[in-house]
């Protein structure tokens, strides 16, 4: 296993561009870190172009690298993996994957159930979406302009490792992803807490995406005018933390659908 010392390997400086980035390398490599994101990116049958590892943590990380093809990973100091890492507490390993490329033909894929997060800022909340979507079978996600890179270290933490699973499209123009859900034929729902439809009473069977707006500002007025606001209703409080919202339209979506087969 061979040892690198210097902050200006080139790997070092790519982790390190990603992270200030909050999103990819120039090749579209993300970052993970801890053994349980690595070990989701190697079922996910993700390319693993890098590894870094303190002396510490081989042992104990001995059955994540065996999976990793020996030449790729590399021992660093602790001194220099701090500087690398992306957590307080971390385990002394840390990734660079390549996670698939999808089109928003494949987000739309089969019986469209898609999430769409419209200005969504908390990198934490978008990958928990990510996560709900994945466990709810929703077919894709679309990450509009201004939302937060799903990509972004953080988001892919959160995201538990279905960030390389749901198929996912960021950075999408809201024109471009408002003509897909018209191209698929989807019915598109914003979640507001005003919503003129309760979600109980909201056929989430057919094709459809459920738009998730900021944090601070909601669903935005060009994405809203196209869609039908859907309600939570809750008992003491206006609204919902987001991630909670989309979990919670999604299983709805989820148990409708069972039912329905």
């Amino acid at each position: 296993m061979p040892t690198v010392t210097s902050p200006h390997n080139p790997w070092i400086k790519e982790l390190r561009k990603a992270i200030r980035r909050g999103g990819q390398t120039d090749d579209g490599l993300v970052v993970a870190e801890g053994p349980h994101l690595i070990a989701e990116a190697l079922r996910s049958k993700c390319e693993i172009p890098a590894v870094f590892v303190t002396e510490a943590a081989r042992g104990p990380m001995a059955q994540c690298l065996d999976q990793v093809e020996a030449a790729k990973v590399s021992t660093v100091p602790t001194g220099l993996f701090r500087e690398i890492s992306t957590t307080e507490t971390s385990q002394g390993v840390i990734a660079l994957v390549r996670p698939p490329q999808w089109t928003l033909e494949q987000v739309f894929g089969g019986t469209p159930l898609v999430v769409i997060l419209d200005g969504l800022q908390d990198p934490g909340n978008a990958g928990t979406v990510l996560r709900a979507a994945e466990a709810f079978g929703a077919t894709g996600m679309v990450a509009l302009k201004g939302t937060v890179n799903p990509y972004n270290p953080k988001c892919v933490r959160a995201s538990a490792g279905s960030v390389f699973r749901v198929p996912l499209a960021a950075g999408v123009d809201p024109g471009s992803a408002l003509a897909s859900v018209a191209e698929h034929n989807a019915e598109l729902f914003a979640l507001i807490a005003d919503g003129a439809r309760a979600l109980g009473e909201t056929n989430l069977t057919g094709a459809c995406a459920v738009v998730l707006g900021s944090e601070a500002h909601g669903v935005s007025d060009v994405v809203k005018a196209k869609a039908t606001g859907v309600r939570i209703p809750t008992l003491g409080v206006e609204s919902l933390n987001a991630a909670l919202a989309a979990g919670i339209a999604l299983y709805a979506a989820r148990q409708q659908r069972l039912v329905d087969r």
